[in-house]
């Protein structure tokens, strides 16, 4: 007995600690937001970018600063002697061994190189928008995410709601059944709605399981973590507060996608700049330092001077018309990111006009949609009681869950299109 009751404890435990281990995450919509912002990997990724792109600038200003190199050189010659019997003297020197340390200091500048360091400059703003053109496209997708949770959530309410009536309308039908006042066949399609009621709420159970994975994956949560949501469907839907985008001013320069076409334009005119670097000249300086020893008993001829300067400029004068088409080639790329930008620019103008027209539809929509609702409602609750007193047919009752059904599947799609147009 002592040994069961110890699997059982363990057991016990084990099933406590795998509850606990689960994340409980509550938060509101602009808690959701900051918490994607900080964990979601697709954002990581992008401010990694950053990094790497100044890695990148620090690799081409690395390249104008001054090379320094160290080194040792040992040579023996094994006893060798140089004789000098054969001029008449008849004299020997002995070439003891040694040693040479050499320290030397080098700079090349080339106008490539400031151009590069330049190019990288671009490189790091271009990857800052993108940073903060992901950062814009995550804090959506959460705010679309939230706000199909919220509304699925809603939905399968109001459908429980409905099989609830369905289901005492079914008991009451099923009793006049069994009274005789009513036919089995009444009951029979009373019953058939309420099962196919029921499996749509099964399959929005699902999708909104569904959802909320979805939801974790946006957060760049534990995959356990279980979400909970503070922030309600009215306090999310301010039609009145979203309206007020429609009355703003189109600020194209706000608009990343533009941000990142102006810094292309740009890099295309440096890149043109850095073709004509190729024939400019480079510049070279150098410090060497050096000191030779002798390990022998007599110090040998010493010829490397200790200290060495020199500067040099070289100046490329032709490169068989190479470098001529490669300028030609960055003007043709650089006009065309002008011609993109331009293009890109009355792009987004007409697509500005053109939103803030859905955006108006939707919430004329949203609005419609919501009236209908409460009113396909009321009609359904109207035909359920007129159907106890017989005032009504099954078919009225289907048709009438069948109207709500659609109200809410197209307040639904009001919702979410009022969300993606703002």
């Amino acid at each position: 007995m002592s040994v069961r009751l110890l699997l059982i404890a363990i057991a016990a435990i084990g099933l406590t600690s795998s509850v606990t281990a689960q994340q409980t995450l509550r938060l509101s919509i602009d808690e959701a937001q900051r918490y994607a912002e900080q964990h979601n990997y697709e954002l990581q990724n992008a401010t990694l970018e950053i990094k790497n792109a100044e890695v990148k600038r620090w690799q081409a200003i690395s390249t104008m600063l001054p090379q320094v190199t160290a080194g040792f050189d040992y040579q023996n010659m094994c006893g060798y002697e140089m004789s000098f019997g054969g001029m008449g003297m008849g004299m020997s020197i002995p070439m003891n061994p040694n040693g040479t340390f050499n320290l030397q200091a080098a700079i090349a500048l080339t106008g490539a190189q400031i151009v590069s360091k330049v190019l990288n400059d671009i490189a790091i703003q271009m990857s800052n928008i993108q940073q903060k053109q992901s950062r814009q496209e995550i804090r959506s997708n959460v705010k679309n995410a939230y706000t199909s949770i919220l509304v699925m959530e809603q939905t399968v309410t109001l459908l429980d709601s409905s099989v609830a009536n369905m289901e005492r309308l079914l008991r009451s039908t099923q009793a006049a059944v069994d009274a005789g006042a009513i036919e089995q066949i009444s009951a029979d399609k009373l019953s058939v709605q309420v099962a196919s009621m029921r499996n749509n709420i099964t399959a929005m159970r699902r999708s909104l399981k569904l959802l909320y994975n979805s939801m974790v994956l946006l957060l760049g949560a534990d995959v356990d973590t279980h979400i909970e949501l503070t922030t309600s469907i009215e306090q999310l839907l301010n039609i009145d507060q979203i309206a007020l985008l429609g009355q703003q001013d189109f600020d194209i320069n706000r608009n990343y996608s533009y941000q990142l076409l102006s810094e292309s334009e740009r890099l295309s005119k440096k890149q043109v700049l850095l073709a004509w670097m190729n024939i400019t000249p480079t510049i070279s300086a150098y410090y060497q330092y050096s000191k030779k020893t002798y390990f022998g008993k007599a110090e040998g001829m010493n010829m490397t001077p200790p200290n060495v300067v020199g500067i040099s400029i070289s100046q490329p004068l032709f490169k068989s018309g190479n470098v001529m088409a490669q300028i030609r080639s960055a003007k043709i790329a650089y006009q065309e990111t002008l011609n993109s930008k331009r293009q890109a620019e009355d792009g987004l103008r007409v697509q500005y006009n053109q939103l803030r027209y859905d955006l108006a539809s939707a919430i004329d929509s949203y609005k419609t949609q919501k009236d209908n609702l409460e009113v396909t409602k009321r009609v359904f609750d109207n035909t359920i009681e007129k159907f106890k007193y017989g005032t009504a047919t099954n078919v009225d009752v289907t048709n009438s869950s069948t109207d709500i059904i659609t109200a809410q599947s197209n307040y639904i799609q009001a919702v979410l299109n009022v969300i993606n147009a703002q």
